[in-house]
């Protein structure tokens, strides 16, 4: 019996292939929906504390806002033209420039990326459920919440792969439903500014230096630096829709003005009371029902981020040939698992780096987003052979040697010092130029014009990776 079409297009967005344009079926608004679920979550107040740390709250504002703005726009430029274009996602974008195994490193970098963001998104889900439990009764007297995270984690997980089971249609079709969540986060802002603003107003930034450029400075490098992350997931996302004119604005908006916005309630929260956390200071400014409303809403964003998450994860597993023909739940399993083991092994000692992580996502992610751009626009002008991106033996178009660019894998590495020496992800101290250009932008730069330079000296000439030349 012949499949329908809608079987085909389930089957299709399961799998890391290229999507035709009868399998893209997320229109503009669906596409949006979609995006600015999973970008409205937990992590917005805790970027939001980052930042309040720094600049008071219109500084803070302004600087998250113009950050966002510009990662979001370098992550869009990045893989979106080769993605949307061609209907395939994140890691397939890279095989261009890294070659037809050196994919391997980006794929490395997404993993670690979206495993991180969601053990980070169901850790909170747990604690907002036992929170939850707490402040409606039901949790038994004597239960320590410690132990209640580990099983909230695994119910969190049991029902993202329930959920998931659909491919994207359960990503779509859950972003339906928690969208409904930016709003209340817009409510929940509003009622704090509202009630306690001469206190937000009065409110100074406990780690503020005195040179007031290097605190706006670091405010847009953390937007920036958190935006990037945004390049594991958007291939999964944006290949859904059928045309390439209609990703510009729901990207822009759905993806990358829900942070800074949300991050507002970060920034407000750790200004006025000492906590980032609306589920913690809620209740305080406006009783138990309102606590409930957080601790409810706090959830379910979490969980529409991790869905869209281990989504995204899942398909970019898929370009290994190991697992290319296994099972859609193998794969998901296989993705949610690490996610799991963190929840249940580790979910405190994680949740304390959640810094490092942060700072560390720019380090990689801005020097690869340059290295992309640089060879789309400049060295390829826009011209991509999508047979090579799936053209693995030693004839193919983007074998480069051994299936590996090294000068893609020389500018990361280069990329990567330039970002380590303008800012220590670690301890925000910072060298050099970094108070006027940020981090993340320079060390975009110099890979970008590395991978130019290295590029037509040694690959050009010597016949590699489908290049025709200078212009």
């Amino acid at each position: 019996m012949a499949r329908s079409v809608s079987d085909v297009a389930v089957a299709a967005d399961k799998s890391a292939w290229p999507l035709l344009r009868s399998e893209r079926t997320w229109g503009p608004w669906r596409l949006a929906i979609a995006l600015a679920t999973a970008a409205a979550a937990t992590w917005c107040y805790l970027i939001g504390e980052y930042v309040g740390q720094y600049l008071n709250f219109f500084q803070g504002a302004l600087a998250l806002s113009a950050g966002s703005m510009i990662g979001m726009l370098l992550v869009l430029l990045a893989a979106g033209p080769v993605c949307i274009r061609y209907g395939i996602e994140s890691i397939a974008s890279t095989t261009p420039q890294f070659g037809s195994r050196g994919w391997v490193i980006p794929a490395v970098m997404q993993l670690i990326s979206i495993v991180g963001w969601n053990s980070l998104l169901l850790i909170f889900f747990a604690k907002s459920l036992s929170q939850l439990l707490m402040v409606l009764g039901w949790m038994p007297a004597g239960v320590n919440v410690r132990n209640i995270v580990p099983a909230a984690t695994l119910l969190a997980c049991g029902l993202v792969f329930l959920v998931l089971r659909r491919g994207a249609d359960g990503v779509s079709r859950v972003s339906n439903i928690l969208v409904l969540h930016v709003f209340i986060g817009l409510w929940m802002l509003y009622l704090l500014v509202t009630r306690r603003w001469p206190e937000l107003m009065q409110a100074q930034p406990a780690l503020a230096r005195p040179d007031r450029l290097w605190n706006y400075t670091t405010g847009v490098e953390i937007g920036i630096s958190s935006l990037l992350s945004w390049w594991a997931y958007i291939g999964a996302m944006i290949r859904m829709a059928p045309h390439g004119r209609t990703i510009a604005v729901p990207v822009m908006l759905g993806m990358g003005a829900p942070v800074p916005l949300l991050s507002l309630i970060g920034i407000a929260g750790v200004l006025v009371l000492k906590s980032s956390d609306p589920s913690e200071w809620l209740r305080t400014v406006g009783g138990p029902i309102y606590a409930v409303i957080a601790l409810t809403f706090v959830a379910a964003a979490n969980f529409g981020t991790a869905i869209a998450g281990i989504y995204a994860s899942a398909i970019g597993l898929r370009n290994f040939r190991s697992l290319e023909k296994r099972p859609w739940s193998i794969i998901l399993l296989l993705t949610i698992a690490p996610v799991a083991l963190v929840g249940i092994l580790i979910p405190e000692l994680f949740f304390a780096r959640f810094g490092a992580f942060l700072a560390f996502i720019g380090v990689g992610f801005a020097p690869l987003c340059g290295i992309q751009i640089a060879d789309y626009y400049v060295l390829r002008r826009r011209r991509i052979a999508i047979r090579g991106i799936f053209d693995r033996s030693p004839t193919g178009e983007y074998f480069f040697w051994a299936g590996f660019n090294p000068i893609a894998i020389a500018s990361l590495a280069l990329g990567c010092l330039v970002y380590l020496y303008l800012l220590n992800p670690l301890t925000y101290e910072s060298h050099g130029p970094y108070r006027f250009l940020t981090a993340s932008l320079p060390a975009a730069l110099v890979s970008a014009c590395i991978y130019i330079g290295l590029s037509y000296l040694f690959v050009v000439p010597a016949g590699r990776g489908g290049y025709r030349g200078p212009a």
